[in-house]
């Protein structure tokens, strides 16, 4: 049993026969830029009136290979990543060290890992002769050097532009090397849409290292997390599945080669996020059999709640989610209750109300929003890096709980996020260091999330024990401005009042595109 949410005109069977997946845009209808009311977006969806539009001016986009997938497969501890790219398009290696440094400290299992990657230092010559002699070099060397269960070999915009045949050297190569070669086409050039990205990591995984099921594991859940969870997330995931006698399998991150390959043994895959999970979910259904559900996530108490009946309804375990909702409510309820109470002394001191703006991703905006809710908070707008009419259902159910809101679909533009910011001006703005920010201004300012290598427990979001750490820190930024004050008065503001004043964010967008506000 498949319990499918999202749009009911399902985006068709995946095809692993094709080297690559369709982009977000082919496949969903995935858009970059909206300004309006949800309501008018999910209406504009259904009709089939939504599509990408373009900006005059843009400072900057997600890459689909850099942003969403090197800093996650670098981290596949029995692998080796290879960009098969010019140099630079590996520079946010620089970042592993910090982003999950922290991590040492917090896991429970093997730390004497590393990062295993490499470049093929694509140049101009390779641009005109091709630089499959670097590609097999590179798989090679990796071989030598590390003796890795599974070669991931990353595309670029400079490797699609050539043409490069990459399978036909995975071809050349297969049974020359041990490790198992899976060519990823991440070219940055393919898609707008960042999460184009991860429906061709996904591709690759079932294409090229899923086996065929040895045995169905009745206990065990596939659980594909995203970067911006913490380890806190995984460890309450864990335990919370351990009280249905179940036990998750995570991936990407830290995952070992076999936790991928054994993906269609598992008895279930439940999403931490719906569309990241999407192309995976419906690719082990197709191929493999394995049920899955893509919605709700286990975010807030009531998310978490539906999640676990959601779980034991699917595998037979009601008895034992029913009792494990009682027990967990019973013990995180009454804490939840306090931060109420707290946004409550705060609503009254802020004149009976206090808004937030929030939410990054998609799988963000279905969850997220319901979750302020839930701490009494009221959301004005909300943020959406981009938009796809597969969680088209999710947001009308969304839209019955809540009510209706703004919605600004916006992929990184830190001006358009500054304009929102200054328009709606919320009492607090959560924000990250990938989507923009507009940290200079009165009122609060914090991050949406944590990422995955603070292993700190107030770091946490998933379950029971991430909605109260999730909300006690959000209570505490309305009572801590050291960091507010020290922006005001050490930083200026990076764009003119002429800005400010217009009133449309998307003042360089042309609307004769199509789409947009």
């Amino acid at each position: 049993m498949t319990e499918k949410t999202g749009n009911k005109s399902d985006p068709g069977p995946i095809n692993l026969e094709d080297i690559t997946c369709p982009t977000r845009e082919q496949r969903a209808n995935g858009i970059t830029a909206f300004n309006g009311k949800a309501s008018e977006l999910v209406e504009r969806s259904k009709a089939g009136g939504l599509r990408n539009c373009e900006r005059d001016f843009q400072q900057n986009a997600g890459c689909i290979l850099n942003f969403y997938l090197t800093v996650r497969v670098a981290t596949i501890r029995d692998a080796v990543m290879i960009i098969h790219a010019p140099v630079g398009c590996s520079a946010p290696a620089a970042l592993y060290r910090e982003v999950y440094r922290r991590l040492y400290s917090a896991m429970n299992g093997p730390q004497d890992f590393d990062f295993h990657w490499l470049t093929t230092n694509i140049g101009e010559k390779d641009v005109i002769y091709g630089a499959a002699d670097k590609l097999r070099f590179a798989i090679e060397e990796a071989g030598r050097r590390h003796s890795p269960e599974a070669i991931f070999i990353l595309t670029s915009c400079a490797s699609g532009i050539i043409g490069e045949d990459v399978e036909g050297v995975v071809g050349e190569l297969k049974g020359k090397v041990k490790a198992t070669l899976v060519p990823i086409h991440c070219e940055g050039i393919r898609s707008r849409v960042v999460q184009t990205g991860y429906d061709a990591f996904w591709h690759g995984i079932l294409k090229y290292l899923v086996r065929e099921p040895r045995k169905r594991q009745k206990d065990l859940v596939n659980v594909a997390s995203m970067l911006s969870y913490t380890w806190q997330d995984k460890i309450e995931i864990t335990r919370l599945l351990a009280k249905l006698g179940l036990r998750p399998n995570f991936i990407p991150e830290f995952a070992t080669v076999e936790g991928f390959r054994s993906l269609s043994e598992a008895a279930l895959t439940a999403p931490v996020c719906p569309t990241y999970t999407d192309y995976l979910s419906r690719g082990l259904e197709q191929e493999h059999g394995v049920p899955y559900f893509l919605y709700p996530s286990p975010i807030g108490i009531a998310n978490t709640d539906e999640w676990l009946r959601t779980i034991g309804r699917m595998l037979g375990k009601e008895k034992e989610a029913e009792g494990a909702i009682r027990e967990e409510k019973a013990r995180w309820v009454p804490k939840m209750d306090q931060i109420r109470a707290g946004f409550e002394e705060v609503k009254k001191a802020n004149g009976g109300d206090f808004r937030v703006m929030g939410s990054l991703g998609q799988g963000r905006l279905v969850t997220q929003t319901p979750f302020f809710h839930e701490l009494g908070v009221s959301t004005p707008v909300a943020l959406c890096q981009d938009f796809d009419d597969l969680l088209l259902e999710d947001v009308e159910n969304l839209l019955e709980r809540v009510g209706d809101f703004d919605i600004v679909v916006n992929t990184f533009q830190a001006a358009e996020v500054a304009h929102t910011a200054r328009k709606y001006d919320p009492d607090m703005i959560l924000s990250c260091p990938f989507q923009g920010s507009a940290y200079k201004r009165e009122k609060g300012m914090t991050r949406i999330h944590a990422l995955r290598g603070d292993g700190r427990k107030w770091s946490a979001q998933a379950g029971y024990a991430g909605a109260v750490a999730c909300g006690s820190f959000l209570l505490q930024a309305t009572r801590n401005r050291a960091f507010q004050n020290v922006m005001l008065e050490k930083t200026e503001d990076p764009y003119k009042d002429w800005w400010y004043r217009q009133p449309d964010p998307y003042f360089f967008h042309n609307k004769a595109a199509g789409g947009g506000s």
